[in-house]
């Protein structure tokens, strides 16, 4: 086999294998140059999501190592020279029964941590506040009903400002969401005009925000990250401004966030509520 043929099998072992630490690599809450891995898992999800992850890299591992020296001792032993009469078998009832319950055997595997994990994000049990997240063309709306009910708009901050205040090109935002630490939060998401996408790969969320429909997840930000802000960015195609449309969540502690509503209720405005018509007794 040529240097040629197997660059691109040294390349993806060598990804594979540097990608497994590649959150330890990178910045918290952010991505980082040339990283391979997903990012430092920080919410419960986001943990049992990375351990998944870790696992189906594996076995990815195995499954190429293993057909590779299958096929590394199909060119050996069935070679013109050691096999000049090629065989003319053409059923074999162990290797048919191999190869069908290999597959479904490995499917399982990944069948049952898939499911428990598509079950953990999307319960919502004993929530102690609420975050509603509108997509819009092309920014986000969000809604805090549980303190006031007030709302406001994020939008990305242009490059200028970017590059003047040390921020993050295309990651930063003007108002970013404030959430407490060590609190179940629940984050219900819709759009007002296309399909838009709320992830936050550091809380291992992607959520899409649909159009008339309600979707929701939870997270949760252990109080060691207090102070510290997370990105993230609409990943489905919404238009031309796809690509800015970014998210910021600064985490604080619960005596900070109580002092951001206050100030955030006097900031922002109250979201109109639909009047309620009663009707007469008579």
């Amino acid at each position: 086999m040529s240097i040629k043929m197997l660059f691109p099998i040294i390349m993806l072992g060598l990804a594979v294998l540097t990608g497994l630490n590649g959150a330890a690599l990178a910045n918290v809450g952010q991505p980082a140059p040339w990283q391979l891995g997903l990012q430092a898992p920080v919410s419960p999800v986001a943990v049992q999501g990375h351990e998944f992850f870790i696992l189906i890299t594996w076995l990815m591992v195995i499954i190429t190592v293993i057909v590779l020296l299958l096929l590394l001792y199909v060119l050996f032993r069935f070679s013109r020279k050691r096999n000049p009469v090629p065989s003319k078998t053409t059923h074999h009832t162990l290797l048919e029964v191999v190869w069908t319950v290999v597959p479904v055997l490995i499917l399982l595997v990944i069948a049952i941590p898939s499911f428990r994990l598509l079950y953990f994000a999307d319960r919502v049990e004993d929530a102690d506040m609420t975050l509603k997240i509108i997509g819009k063309q092309w920014y986000w709306t969000y809604e805090y009903p549980d303190n006031g009910n007030f709302t406001f708009d994020s939008l990305m901050i242009d490059e200028e400002t970017a590059v003047a205040e040390g921020k993050l090109r295309l990651l930063d935002v003007d108002n970013p969401v404030v959430l407490p630490v060590d609190t179940n939060i629940r984050l219900i998401m819709t759009s007002d005009d296309v399909i838009h996408n709320w992830a936050m790969p550091s809380m291992f969320i992607k959520l899409d925000a649909v159009p008339g429909r309600l979707n929701e997840t939870w997270t949760r930000i252990p109080g060691e990250y207090a102070g510290q802000t997370f990105y993230g960015q609409c990943s489905e195609l919404c238009g031309v401004n796809h690509a800015f449309m970014p998210i910021a969540v600064k985490a604080v502690t619960m005596e900070e966030y109580e002092a951001w509503v206050e100030e955030a209720q006097q900031k922002f405005a109250a979201v109109d509520m639909p009047s309620v018509t009663v009707a007469s007794a008579e």
